[in-house]
This record gives C-alpha cells, sequence and structure tokens, in this order.
C-alpha cells in the first residue's frame, strides 16, 4: 500500500512541476516587460479559467492527499519495534558486598553566623537651596 501512494505521490509531483512551469506569469506579455500595465494585472480583473489553472489545482490537491497518506502510513507502524531494553535480557539487581561506613570528622566545627544582621539607616542626601525669588 505504501509503495503504491508513494509512486502516485512521485507521478503527482513531476506532473505539478511540469504544469507550473508551462503556465505564463501574470502580465507575461511584452508591456508587462517594460512596466506597463497589460490587460492582465495583478490586482485587476480576472479571466476565466485556463485548462492549466485547473489542472494546477487538481494536481495540488492530489498532493497534499498523497502527503497526508504518506504521512499517516509511515507513522502507522512506527510504534511496533522493540525498544533497547525489551533486547536486554533481565537479570536480578547486583547486590554490594558491603555497606560503606563513612568516618567521624575530628575537624572544629563552623564559627556559628549571627541571627540577626544589622543594616545601617541611609545617609540622606546634603539640603539644596531653594532659589531666590526675583523681586
Amino acid at each position: 500500500m505504501y509503495g503504491l501512494v508513494l509512486a502516485l505521490h512521485v507521478v503527482v509531483c513531476i506532473f505539478l512541476i511540469i504544469v507550473v512551469l508551462l503556465q505564463s506569469g501574470k502580465a507575461a506579455d511584452l508591456a508587462g516587460a517594460f512596466g506597463g500595465m497589460g490587460s492582465q494585472t495583478a490586482f485587476g480583473p480576472r479571466g476565466s479559467a485556463t485548462l492549466l489553472s485547473k489542472a494546477t489545482t487538481v494536481s495540488f490537491v492530489l498532493f497534499m492527499i498523497t502527503s497526508l497518506a504518506l504521512s499517516i502510513l509511515a507513522t502507522r507502524g512506527a510504534g511496533l519495534g522493540t525498544t533497547v531494553l525489551e533486547q536486554t535480557p533481565q537479570t536480578a539487581p547486583v547486590q554490594t558486598s558491603a555497606p560503606v561506613q563513612v568516618p567521624v570528622s575530628t575537624t572544629p566545627a563552623a564559627p556559628k553566623t549571627p541571627d540577626t544582621i544589622t543594616i545601617p539607616a541611609p545617609i540622606p542626601p546634603p539640603a539644596q537651596k531653594a532659589p531666590a525669588s526675583k523681586k
């Protein structure tokens, strides 16, 4: 199933590339080359849809459908594999020979810090003179 959808996707991709390259752009006439506004303007009236524009729309829709189908088919079987933990044999946990004893330290304890800290009061800024009034 995956190979069939992949082959269809490749064919649709090639067809979409060819159809897009065959189309002429907006203002592709001689006046558009020199900056003149031809009969096909970018925001002007739209003509009837040509066969190439319809083929582009259909191939784009097929491209999106096959892309979604490929992503769904690719992730469907992704969860069926085994992990490294499932492949390793299950054994009993290894026991250590003896518990390790920590020697008691003979160094003196660190000096205690005071419980309260005094913070000095901020120094007020110097008084400024008031500007003299003009009389």
